[in-house]
């Protein structure tokens, strides 16, 4: 998941003379406030101070928002989160504004990204942020992900509305998210409004468009959506690191293909693939497809930047490997689009929602109550402004010295309400459950002494110490001192970390 992808994407892009045909947009970052319209607040926090050398105090020790070894503290993550997420955002205001029929943001498509916890590579999730944007002017948006892996982030956002219906088709088995069956159909409102289609290994471009077209073709018959977000992950493509299915580029791009004969608003996504040529071959003839113009391209890689990276070939293609196709095999295909059928069948019509006007601009704007940086130099801040936000940086960063001040041990029970079951998170690497509390989850004991004190004395003694009478100490003095005060003998060297943290004291 390397932004390095985007870079080698929009250099072949560019090199196919595909730029002047479109309009490029340099899209806003993100603000912490949009990006809780889906995350909470607690969690844009931690995004926007962690750092990967505070990573381990603020996730209390990988038990919160970063779980595993998928997703690590790295420098700039808020940053390139604000990026990613103001793409999606803007892509959506282009459509809802009129300005586009087809926007692009191969920066995006972050699927697994949950409301308070980071997953599978992915921080925040701007899908969900750009269907929420869409959902203020269109009735019923339609999200479609052929990742390889299961969209389980943005299903689960939409998983009891009614006015986004999700349709994933992917890998499932013993894969990263390890969700995704067809026995999830959402709940209450949203129910039978959540399609999945799950596949086995090796699946080809006939197979997958056997499936792709008639269940996306009923979609828009039952569901009559108002736009589309179509996440085009490339770990579906054959060859992908992580991937295993056998799709080629021109089978994946006629997912775009499909969708445009529609003529409803469309949003394209970017999302996994990890063998980066790979990617970017298939993300450029996608940008052709969506100019129209995918017939007119030298299937003969121009010269670029990086043109090094895409031989020995030079061309622009993903070609499909031997490997052999489960699905047919053994006949389960039929099954699962029987079943995904069957379930668009029970939706009696498109659902109505009642529509409300737009406000044109955001309401802390329309009240006059956001604060420009420039308005103190036109005067127009007076000094109650001024005393106003000074009290409020006080208690603010008050709040933060108390928060400071905490024990370790305080701060993880007043979470550990939160935390009522073990959870476990599937690695997207190794495809592997790990348990989410497992690690040092237990709390810290820094401050747990041997050494008390004592009113009698007064003085600090420990708490094991013989008591003194006539100014001679008990028997077992020798013996205490050679534990240092501990229970434990020094002999047993076999004492852990934690029994270490338990048992040390300040003398």
């Amino acid at each position: 998941m390397k932004p390095h992808r985007i870079r080698v994407t929009h250099d072949l892009v560019s090199a196919y003379g595909m730029l002047p045909k479109m309009q490029v947009l340099r899209p806003k970052r993100a603000t912490p406030e949009s990006m809780t319209s889906f995350h909470t607040d607690e969690y844009i926090h931690f995004l926007s101070r962690v750092t990967p050398e505070t990573a381990e105090e603020l996730t209390f020790h990988g038990t919160r928002f970063l779980v595993g070894e998928d997703n690590p503290a790295f420098e700039g993550v808020f940053e390139f989160c604000s990026i990613s997420a103001g793409g999606s955002i803007s892509a959506a205001q282009s459509i809802t504004s009129g300005a586009a029929d087809i926007a692009i943001n191969w920066a995006g498509g972050l699927h697994h990204a949950k409301k308070r916890e980071a997953s599978g590579f992915c921080y925040i999730n701007d899908i969900v942020l750009g269907i929420l944007e869409l959902l203020r002017s269109y009735p019923r948006v339609l999200y479609i992900d052929i990742d390889c892996h299961h969209g389980d982030g943005v299903e689960e956002a939409f998983y009891t509305t009614d006015r986004v219906m999700t349709c994933s088709f992917h890998k499932f088995g013993e894969y990263f998210p390890g969700t995704g069956t067809q026995e999830d159909k959402g709940k209450d409102k949203g129910k039978n409004y959540t399609v999945n289609v799950p596949l086995k290994d090796g699946i080809t471009d006939e197979a997958f468009r056997s499936v792709f077209e008639p269940v996306i073709s009923k979609i828009m018959e039952v569901y009559r959506p108002s736009a589309v977000v179509l996440q085009c992950g490339a770990d579906s493509l054959a060859g992908d690191k992580l991937g295993c299915f056998n799709i080629t580029m021109h089978g994946h791009a006629s997912c775009v293909q499909f969708l445009r004969q529609f003529n409803i608003p469309l949003i394209l996504l970017g999302g996994g693939g990890y063998t980066v040529k790979n990617v970017a071959r298939t993300w450029t003839y996608e940008t052709a497809c969506a100019l129209g113009i995918e017939n007119d391209i030298d299937p003969n890689l121009p010269w670029n930047e990086y043109f090094e990276w895409f031989g020995p070939r030079y061309r622009l293609e993903v070609p499909e490997n031997n490997m052999d196709d489960l699905n047919v095999k053994d006949g389960s295909l039929d099954k699962v689009r029987f079943n995904a059928l069957q379930q668009l069948s029970e939706i009696p019509c498109a659902p109505s929602v009642g529509m409300q006007d737009v406000p044109r601009e955001p309401l802390g704007k329309h009240l006059n109550l956001e604060i420009d940086a420039d308005r103190d130099e036109d005067g127009s801040m007076d000094d109650l402004d001024r005393r106003l936000a000074q009290h409020a940086r006080y208690l603010f960063k008050l709040q933060e010295a108390t928060a400071s001040d905490q024990s370790d041990e305080e701060r993880y029970d007043s979470d550990a309400s939160s935390q009522r079951r073990p959870r476990k998170r599937m690695s997207i690497i190794t495809n592997r459950y790990i348990d989410a509390d497992s690690g040092k989850s237990a709390p810290r004991r820094f401050f747990r002494s041997a050494a008390k004190w004592d009113d009698t004395y007064g003085r600090v003694r420990l708490a094991r110490e013989p008591v003194l009478e006539n100014g001679v100490k008990h028997s077992g003095l020798a013996a205490l001192m050679e534990s240092g005060g501990r229970d434990t003998p020094v002999g047993d060297v076999n004492m852990d970390e934690e029994d270490w943290e338990d048992t040390a004291s300040v003398y």
